[in-house]
């Protein structure tokens, strides 16, 4: 039986995590004490310094000889059972709705992953747990932490890389013409597929007789081959790999004639991103906790504020083939102006006008093949690589499981000069990084951004989907006691913030990530606590 001492232990260990919160929140809504250039430079030093710091400190001090597997295996299972129920659930409609639309369903399949097993652990799960079960739920939640990063987070980033390929992919070589590319090169400074950056993809036919297609940003060089072409990711359109279309979204630009625009489809446009940024895009430095719109170059947290130009194709035989270059739909974010503020909502999906008549043309197509499975891999990897070589919690997660495995092993202490250094950061890190929770809530037009109905669905998943599937894999594997109350309160957790980071960056249902992150804090302290109060009976 839970009693009031109990209920009061919990209280006194996230009240204070939420008074940062609310505190940042009130400071830039209603005593507009920070600009949002200021809330950049606090979420530059959590993201950068205090969240990597606070990951290594509770790594480095969890005995990685003394983890407890069924635990470990009971959070590894449930995460499994629901990736293969989605992909069940993607492979048996595609099969009974036929090939339209499949990145549709890849799609629903990240996000509803995203959204129903991947909570904020570290954050909140870690002073939860221990002021409700006691300080060995922290060593719990750090064995998580340490999956989650190296693991969890590295598979995510894989499938948004995999979409954004396929998007790339499908756009540059669709219909059969993908199938015959046997290598991808990647010039040194891509990071990412996600179409931040504007990219060209050259494809050429070396002696042998393969296709080889070589990725690079388009602003970096001009074109060197009459067959590249300027990569424009959301609409499809008809390619060539022998001819000469190309697409530049270094042209200078020159208004089209009306009559000559009035008879554009939506084949004769593609898009291409033009980036603030003079550095390549991607999951660069610091930005896991970097949520705030910002006038600084960046990767996924800015407020980009593009003026969309027409371009015209200069190699295009027989006629002009125009281009519109402009933010798109990959920055997650549109520019409105409401009660005089900037609206820096997620609903938009588009800057055009799919007509009917194109959509049944695109049906109608060949059905899409792609590269060879290796050749594919290859290429995901090697961004997925470089993305993650640019994230200072992948370094902090490593570094502290090294640290670990050899204090633990030989009875290595760290030196108190180097202990207290990481401290003084490590101390600071949950409340900055609830500090940076509440900027980010403040600058946010709305807290719900999705719409009440999905919202809903998107809480039931998080609140009710994620601790019952946990509990019944706990229950598999034999786990019991307080240790099975741990997990399903961990599973009970709000959304955690790295998926929506990736969700933002890729263009991926934010709306849906950023109401999980915005309002999930604020109704999982109830929740949470109804869970604790029910499993305490």
């Amino acid at each position: 039986m839970i009693t009031w001492e109990d209920f009061y232990t919990v209280m006194c260990a996230m009240i204070p995590l939420y008074f940062a919160m609310f505190l940042a929140y009130g400071s830039v809504k209603w005593w507009k004490i920070f600009t949002p250039e200021q809330c950049s430079g606090i979420n530059r030093f959590v993201a950068t310094f205090a969240v990597p710091v606070l990951s290594f400190h509770f790594i480095a001090q969890n005995n990685p000889y003394q983890m407890d597997s069924r635990f470990i295996l009971a959070d590894t299972l449930s995460k499994l059972l629901v990736f293969m129920v989605l992909s069940l659930w993607a492979a048996l409609s595609a099969a009974f709705a036929g090939p339209r639309r499949p990145r549709r369903r890849l799609d629903w399949v990240i996000t509803l992953f995203s959204v129903g097993t991947l909570p904020n652990t570290l954050v909140m799960g870690i002073p939860l747990l221990r002021a409700m079960y006691g300080d060995f739920t922290q060593s719990l939640m750090v064995q998580l932490v340490v999956l989650q990063c190296i693991i969890w987070y590295t598979l995510l980033l894989f499938l948004f890389e995999y979409r954004a390929a396929t998007l790339l992919i499908e756009d540059q070589f669709p219909g059969t013409a993908a199938a015959a590319i046997t290598k991808f090169e990647i010039d040194g400074d891509i990071i990412s597929l996600d179409g931040r950056d504007p990219i060209q993809a050259e494809s050429e036919i070396d002696a042998d007789g393969r296709l080889r297609v070589r990725i690079r940003r388009s602003t970096s060089s001009a074109p060197g081959s009459g067959m590249s072409s300027s990569l424009g990711i959301t609409p499809r359109r008809l390619s060539n790999v022998s001819g000469a279309e190309i697409f530049s979204v270094n042209t200078p630009a020159r208004q089209p004639q009306t009559a000559l625009a009035d008879q554009l489809t939506v084949r004769d446009i593609t898009f291409g991103y033009r980036s603030a940024s003079p550095h390549p895009s991607g999951y660069a430095s610091s930005d896991a906790y970097s949520l705030q719109p910002t006038p600084r170059a960046s990767n996924f947290n800015e407020l980009e504020i593009c003026t969309p130009v027409w371009v015209r194709s200069p190699a295009v035989a027989g006629g002009v083939k125009l281009a519109w270059e402009g933010c798109g739909e990959r920055c997650g974010q549109v520019d409105k102006d409401v009660g005089g503020e900037k609206d820096l909502s997620f609903r938009s999906t588009s800057k055009f006008v799919v007509r009917k008549e194109d959509e049944i043309e695109m049906e109608g197509e060949a059905e899409q093949e792609m590269p060879a499975a290796l050749v594919m891999l290859r290429l995901i990897l090697t961004v997925v690589g470089r993305k993650l070589s640019r994230n200072p919690n992948t370094y902090s997660s490593i570094l502290g499981l090294l640290w670990s495995l050899i204090s633990f092993k030989w009875d290595i202490s760290m030196p108190s000069l180097i202990k207290e250094s990481i401290k003084i950061i490590s101390d600071a890190g949950l409340g900055m990084a609830m500090f940076s929770l509440g900027l980010f809530m403040a600058l946010q037009p709305r807290i719900i951004a999705c719409g009440p109905k999905m919202a809903a669905i998107s809480m039931a998943i998080r609140f009710l989907n994620g601790p019952t599937v946990m509990s019944a894999a706990s229950m598999v594997v034999g786990l019991r006691g307080v240790r099975l109350h741990t997990a399903i309160v961990q599973a009970a957790l709000p959304q955690g913030i790295v998926p929506f980071v990736f969700a933002r960056e890729y263009g991926l249902h934010p709306d849906i990530l950023s109401t999980g992150v915005i309002f999930g804090m604020l109704v999982s302290l109830p929740v949470t606590l109804l869970y604790y109060i029910i499993l305490g009976l």
